[in-house]
């Protein structure tokens, strides 16, 4: 206790330098936080995934649909345990700033593969009964004040018109990894859709969905998928779903390095801050350590006390700034609504910024640390005035 108390006095001997100081600290380890945090939400998705599910699309583009008619044959494929489907719908919630993702899908199947939706069974059959329904997540039901029974109202970009549907249901996450900010509605609403309006046939799905009876089947089954559809007219590209979305990710790979490097790069800066703050306590000090020394302290004693004041004040900055992280999140996460589904401080960031804390606290203080241990008595006396 008596050294802690020695350590906190010392700390903040030069107050104006140390708040100084602490501000770069909170400011650094709350930005390091907040960037890795935008790195964890841009894989979200692939962290959600689950490795019990395939995602088939056209080998050429995902632009290019596949038949309906390919539903039963993939099913019948060993180790395939369901089959569903969906197709992107890119409507227009009163303006374009208001984007969130929605799918035309096959309810009742594709709910099967995602028991990560918590749905109320009671909301699950309205959905299921009501062609006109839809359900949306949690969060962004919350996000634009919707409830059960209100009408949603789209404009149609890819599939023209105007859209409206009913909201039969409002699912959870099974955990904070869950995508809460889709819109899911009937498929063949919108397949009758486009035959009356186009007069065509449109049996045709974006993509489909395959529940796996065993996850380490993934690679044969895919690749059996793909071995029905060779040669014909559509053939196809059956992938795990974590590999279809880092495809995703892949694209804006560039990107996330930037981020990843400016969140170190920052720490870099705030440790040279802080390796300046201490090389001038030592030097003001150079007297009192060597007093120190010839009283019959060891160097080692003298370099505990460097290191421990430079850790205190890192910790205390940084702890600031780990702190500042979680409301920083929220407000960035609110910005930028549904661009990021998934946006929360994970575990392992929180364990970085502290590690980040510990290595500028000990790297800043270890020259000064150092040098003083190692000073000469008699020369460092002279300083005394």
């Amino acid at each position: 206790m008596f050294i802690f108390r020695l350590l906190l006095k010392n700390a903040f001997r030069h107050r104006l330098r140390t708040a100084l100081t602490m501000v770069g600290l909170v400011v650094a380890i709350g930005a390091f936080g907040l960037l890795r945090t935008i790195v964890d939400a841009w894989y979200a998705g692939v962290d959600a995934s689950s490795s019990a599910r395939l995602v088939t699309r056209s080998s050429i583009s995902l632009t290019f649909p596949l038949p309906l008619n390919y539903a039963d044959r993939i099913k019948a494929v060993d180790g395939v345990k369901g089959v569903s489907w969906a197709n992107w719908f890119g409507g227009v919630y009163i303006a374009e700033r208001n984007f969130f993702p929605q799918f035309a899908v096959d309810p009742p199947t594709y709910l099967a593969l995602y028991p990560e939706f918590v749905l109320s069974e009671d909301d699950r059959q309205a959905f299921f009964r009501d062609r006109q329904g839809c359900i949306v997540g949690r969060k962004l039901a919350r996000k634009y004040g919707w409830k059960l029974g209100d009408t949603i109202a789209l404009r149609g970009t890819i599939y023209p018109g105007n859209w409206r549907f009913t909201i039969r249901g409002i699912y959870d996450g099974i955990d904070a990894t869950t995508d809460e900010n889709q819109m899911l509605f009937h498929w063949k609403r919108l397949a009758e859709s486009i035959r009356a309006r186009a007069g065509r046939n449109a049996d045709f799905v974006g993509v489909y969905i395959v529940g796996l009876s065993e996850a380490d089947q993934a690679p044969v089954v895919a690749q059996n998928i793909d071995a029905l559809f060779k040669n014909s007219l559509a053939e196809t590209l059956s992938e795990t779903e974590k590999a279809f979305q880092l495809s995703f990710v892949s694209m804006s790979e560039a990107i996330l390095v930037a981020v990843q490097a400016v969140s170190f790069i920052i720490i870099v800066i705030i440790m040279a801050v802080m390796a300046n703050t201490m090389t001038m306590t030592a030097r003001e000090r150079l007297a009192e350590y060597a007093t120190l020394k010839a009283l019959g302290f060891t160097p080692g004693f003298i370099s505990k006390l460097l290191l421990g004041e430079s850790l205190l004040i890192a910790l205390i900055g940084g702890g600031i700034g780990m702190a500042l992280t979680f409301p920083l999140a929220k407000a960035f996460g609110g910005a930028v609504g549904s661009f990021f589904p998934v946006f929360h401080v994970s575990g392992t960031t929180i364990v970085l910024q502290l590690l980040s804390c510990g290595v500028v606290g000990g790297v800043a203080a270890a020259w000064p640390a150092w040098k003083m241990s190692h000073i000469d008595i008699v020369q460092g006396l002279n300083h005394v005035a």
